[in-house]
């Protein structure tokens, strides 16, 4: 069987534009720039061809937790994702007792190791319990360098970022130790000023967790992080899709005075994304899912998301009014830029991973491939 693929017809889009017509072709596991006479040809008129979702906050799908499932129930919610579009993905974990952080981190960096993720994001416990949504609030602890520094040496050099509420004791000393290390820096889940926010920026910080969302609302004398978050040319902001999390108004601020190349759209999901409605645990904590709608049992906070990919991408573009390019750009190279990932996901460019998806002309999943190999067989 030919290893090559030649992938025809469709709307493709690169990082130059879209190509009318155009074609991938695909040599093993990699896009590269010809096709020899055997390659096989797949006809894709009247589809979008375009790279593979790049999801860098994701708390798992399928029914299975990334905080606390085995490593089965990971690689579940990991294939979950992909059957939807996301061929990269960072495991996010929630506010537990350090040792079990740890203790994750060591079962999680296995995996990304040997490929199925692209690392791990601590999501707490370094986060104000005055903004700590879906997080227990008695596992809560300032963000020690030392302690920052322990979920580090247990991820074996696979954490790619921690989310932290930088205005706490110890949370500017954690940002430049993350920095140092090559680790992003998230503010989030935070109550500070604006002050606060630029301070933690000048520090090192370059991510806003899920923008507006557990952090003070913007003020017109108390701007508050969001108004610093969205105005330094450092900080990429992460924004939730879902239709729950944003109104759209929010949404296109956002787009408006970030810019296309400083905003990445991410799931934030839990457990049900991809799995439906009924209880679920997050951490610690009970979920009730009803209607898509993932919300704490007690106190009633949204508890992330029931969020895939390709309906951050079909909203984005159908209901938002986005170009097809500038939802490309903040659904796969923003992210994979932010991880250091762009030589090799991110983008339709030979010498790259052969990660791309197949929509239909309503932006609907038609095919999925991962490094060559069809995850979703198109057509």
């Amino acid at each position: 069987m030919a290893t090559s693929k030649v992938l025809a017809g469709a709307q493709v889009v690169p990082p130059t534009g879209t190509l009318t017509n155009g074609r991938v072709i695909v040599d093993g596991a990699r896009i590269t720039g010809s096709a020899p006479a055997d390659a096989e040809i797949l006809d894709l008129t009247g589809h979008w061809l375009v790279p593979g979702f790049v999801d860098i906050h994701n708390h798992g799908g399928g029914g299975a937790s990334f905080t606390s499932g085995t490593v089965e129930d990971v690689l579940k919610g990991i294939h979950t994702h992909r059957l939807h579009g996301t061929t990269t993905v960072v495991a996010s974990t929630v506010t537990g007792e350090m040792d079990f952080l740890a203790q994750r981190a060591g079962l999680l960096s296995e995996l990304a190791e040997q490929g199925d993720l692209a690392g791990i994001h601590f999501e707490g416990p370094f986060i104000s319990p005055c903004r700590k949504g879906a997080h227990s609030e008695g596992l809560l602890r300032h963000p020690d360098p030392a302690d920052v520094r322990k979920l580090l040496d247990a991820a074996r050099g696979q954490a790619r970022m921690v989310t932290l509420a930088t205005e706490l004791p110890g949370g500017i000393d954690s940002v430049r130790l993350l920095a140092e290390h090559g680790v992003i820096a998230a503010i989030g889940h935070t109550d500070a000023t604006y002050e606060q926010t630029v301070e933690a920026i000048d520090a090192g910080a370059t991510v806003a967790t899920h923008l507006f969302n557990a952090m003070p609302g913007l003020g017109h004398r108390a701007p508050g992080p969001i108004a610093a978050l969205l105005e330094d040319e450092r900080i990429t902001v992460e924004l939730i899709n879902d239709g729950t999390h944003l109104h759209p108004a929010a949404f296109e601020l956002a787009f408006h005075h970030a810019g296309t190349d400083r905003v990445a759209l991410i799931t934030d999901a839990m457990d049900a994304a991809g799995f439906g409605d009924g209880r679920y645990m997050l951490g610690p904590l009970e979920v009730e899912v009803k209607d898509s709608v993932a919300r704490l049992v007690e106190g009633g906070s949204i508890a992330g998301s029931t969020l895939t990919q390709d309906r951050a991408f079909k909203r984005s573009v159908t209901v938002d009014g986005l170009s097809v390019e500038d939802t490309v750009r903040a659904i796969s190279a923003n992210p994979a830029k932010l991880l250091g990932q762009y030589d090799k996901v991110g983008s339709l460019e030979p010498g790259k991973d052969a990660d791309l998806v197949v929509l239909d002309a309503a932006f609907d999943v038609k095919g999925v491939m991962r490094k060559g190999e069809w995850v979703v067989e198109p057509l």
